[in-house]
C-alpha cells in the first residue's frame, strides 16, 4: 500500500454546502420566506434590483436576502443565503429545498461546496508549489496567491489561493480555514485546516443543483469529489508537455490521497458558537417591537413574563452554552 496513502488514515474530513442562491420567476416572498423558514423583516433599500427586499435575522448565523417587486417582471423572487445558513441545514432540508425551487420552476444561480481537510494532509505550500510547477490540469486560465498578516506582530492571519475567475461560472478557492477562525477568534478554529471551496453560478450552479437534487445522500460526496476532479486535477506532469501526454499522466500521490479522503467525507452542518451580543442585537431588531405590543395589551406583561419562565424548561445545548458562556464572562477575577 502507498505509504502516503497509510499515513492519511487519521485525517479527518468533511463536506459542508456552503452558499445557496435562486430566482423564482412566480412566486410571493410571504410564501417563499415562509417554506425557508427564519425571521425576516423588511429592508429598508432594495437588493440586486429589486425595490423590495426583506433580511433574513439570525441571532448566530449568517445573512439572508429576499429581493422582489421588479418592474419587469413582479412576481418573480431573488434570495441568497449565506454561508452561515445554509451550513446548519440539515442535508434532508437542503435537498427538500433544492426539489420545491425546481417544482417552482426556479433556477440556482449560486451553490457553494466546501470540502475540508481538517488535520489537514496538504498544506497550502504543496499546493502551489505544483500549481508553479505546471502540475496543475484545469480549465480555469489563471491562479492567485493573496496573503495577509499583521503589520505589528508579522503573523499570517490568512492566506487564499484563487483557480479562476470571479467573473467565470466556476472558481476554487483553497485556503486556511483554521487561520480565518482564529482571526475571528472563533472558538472552533482548531477543528479546521485547509478548505477546497468550489464556487458554481449561474448556469453551472443550476447543473450543480439539479445533479444532486436526483442522488441520495450518501452519494453527494462522490459527485462533489468528481466535480472537483474535473476543475482542477494535479497530475504528475510538466507545462511543457503535450494537453494529451499532461492529461494521460498519473495524479500526484498526495492529490490522489487527498481526493480519496474527501470520498470518506462525513457530511456535516455547522454548529454555530452562540454569542451574547448577536442574540441581544436580533431581539432588538426583531422581537422588541411585538413584546412591546404585547405588554401593552391587558395583562399582556404577565403573559410575557410567564412565557420566559415556561421557555427555560425547553432550553436545548445552545441555549445552554449562551448562559454558560455569559455567566463566565460576567465572573471577575478575585482582588
Amino acid at each position: 500500500m502507498n505509504t502516503f496513502l497509510e499515513e492519511s488514515n487519521p485525517h479527518v474530513f468533511t463536506l459542508t454546502m456552503d452558499w445557496l442562491a435562486f430566482t423564482l420567476p412566480a412566486a410571493s416572498a410571504p410564501d417563499v420566506m415562509r417554506h425557508l423558514g427564519g425571521d425576516w423583516t423588511k429592508g429598508k433599500a432594495g437588493f440586486r434590483g429589486y425595490p423590495l427586499s426583506w433580511i433574513l435575522t439570525d441571532p448566530s448565523r449568517g445573512v439572508g436576502l429576499l429581493g422582489t417587486g421588479a418592474p419587469r417582471q413582479p412576481r418573480e423572487v431573488h434570495v441568497d443565503l449565506s454561508a452561515g445558513i445554509v451550513s446548519s441545514w440539515e442535508r434532508s432540508k437542503m435537498r427538500a429545498i433544492l426539489q420545491w425551487i425546481f417544482h417552482q420552476q426556479g433556477h440556482v444561480t449560486r451553490v457553494d461546496c466546501a470540502l475540508d481537510d481538517r488535520q489537514p494532509l496538504v498544506p497550502l505550500t504543496m499546493i502551489t508549489a505544483a500549481a508553479e510547477a505546471g502540475q496543475c490540469i484545469t480549465r480555469a486560465d489563471r491562479a492567485q496567491v493573496i496573503r495577509s498578516f499583521s503589520l505589528h506582530k508579522g503573523t499570517t492571519s490568512g492566506e487564499t489561493i484563487y483557480f479562476g475567475s470571479p467573473q467565470s461560472q466556476t472558481l476554487l478557492r483553497v485556503y486556511d480555514k483554521r487561520l480565518e477562525l482564529l482571526a475571528k477568534k472563533d472558538p472552533q478554529s482548531e477543528a479546521y485546516g485547509i478548505r477546497w471551496e468550489l464556487e458554481f453560478k449561474q448556469d453551472r450552479a443550476n447543473l450543480c443543483a439539479k445533479l444532486l437534487v436526483n442522488l441520495e445522500e450518501p452519494d453527494w460526496k462522490e459527485s462533489v469529489v468528481g466535480l472537483l476532479r474535473s476543475y482542477v486535477d494535479f497530475r504528475d506532469t510538466t507545462r511543457d508537455a503535450e494537453d494529451e501526454e499532461r492529461s494521460r499522466a498519473s495524479r500526484l500521490p498526495w492529490y490522489e490521497a487527498l481526493t480519496d479522503g474527501f470520498l470518506t467525507a462525513r457530511l456535516t452542518r455547522t454548529q454555530a458558537e452562540p454569542d451574547e451580543d448577536k442574540v441581544k442585537g436580533w431581539i432588538t431588531r426583531s422581537v422588541a417591537p411585538m413584546l412591546a405590543a404585547l405588554c401593552a395589551l391587558p395583562n399582556g406583561q404577565a403573559w410575557v413574563e410567564g412565557a420566559i419562565v415556561e421557555g427555560a424548561d425547553r432550553w436545548k445545548e445552545r441555549h445552554r452554552q449562551l448562559v454558560k458562556k455569559g455567566t463566565h464572562r460576567g465572573k471577575r477575577p478575585a482582588s
